[in-house]
């Protein structure tokens, strides 16, 4: 995250100070708003990883600090695995209301940058769109919520899930092609029912533990 604020208590001319045109300091030296995730999942609300914070002349504070941020997300197995999912990350300040500390987006973008997205082999990236939350009930609560959709790939599922279902199914078919007195009958339907066993206890470490469907 890209964290920005203005404080004007720290600025300064660069023709007074030997043409300085940016401060680099400690974070801890430099007072910051505690924003934090609030639908966080794993209970670590700091980031492990102190960067220094950049400070401009014209009081701009620039804080980019590398953080993995772990969120609850609702799965809905409806269409699995052709299933899109939209997964939320709330963002706040944690004892700030709005009109001690003013959210806002970043350059007014009301998306995500994913330039710097590394790409999954599970999920694609459909949209990222971000919006600034304002609640009637609670005019000074505001928050910062990224909508993070996602789509599943199907290539893993539809050859390990999708095909061997398929070929199963054409099997027990087969065995009505058979005479009545062909013990070959009850041999393979004894064979399909212990694949389909087998198939099941494969398949239940494949499918996301939820019941879930909206």
């Amino acid at each position: 995250l890209r964290f920005v604020l203005m404080d004007y208590h720290l600025q300064w001319d660069e023709a007074d100070y030997g043409g300085i045109s940016v401060l680099r300091l400690l974070p801890d030296k430099v007072w910051k708003p505690d924003i934090v995730l609030f639908n966080n999942a794993d209970g670590n609300y700091e980031v492990r990883y102190k960067s220094n914070v950049l400070i401009y002349p014209n009081g701009e504070v620039l804080w980019v600090p590398p953080a993995i941020y772990q969120s609850s997300c609702t799965i809905d197995v409806t269409y699995f695995p052709f299933d899109q999912q939209t997964c939320i990350m709330k963002f706040g300040s944690w004892t700030f209301n709005g009109d001690q500390v003013s959210l806002a987006l970043y350059n007014d973008k009301n998306f995500v940058d994913l330039s710097d997205y590394w790409k999954s082999g599970t999920w694609d990236i459909i949209n990222v769109p971000a919006f600034l939350n304002v609640y009637d009930e609670y005019p000074t609560e505001t928050d910062i919520t990224f909508y993070i959709i996602i789509r599943r790939k199907t290539l893993f599922y539809t050859v390990n899930l999708i095909l061997p279902t398929v070929l199963i199914s054409f099997l027990c078919v087969l065995v009505f092609y058979l005479p009545a007195e062909a013990g070959e009958k009850v041999t393979l339907g004894i064979s399909i029912l212990l694949s389909l066993v087998v198939f099941l206890l494969l398949v239940s470490k494949i499918l996301p533990p939820t019941s879930l469907v909206l």
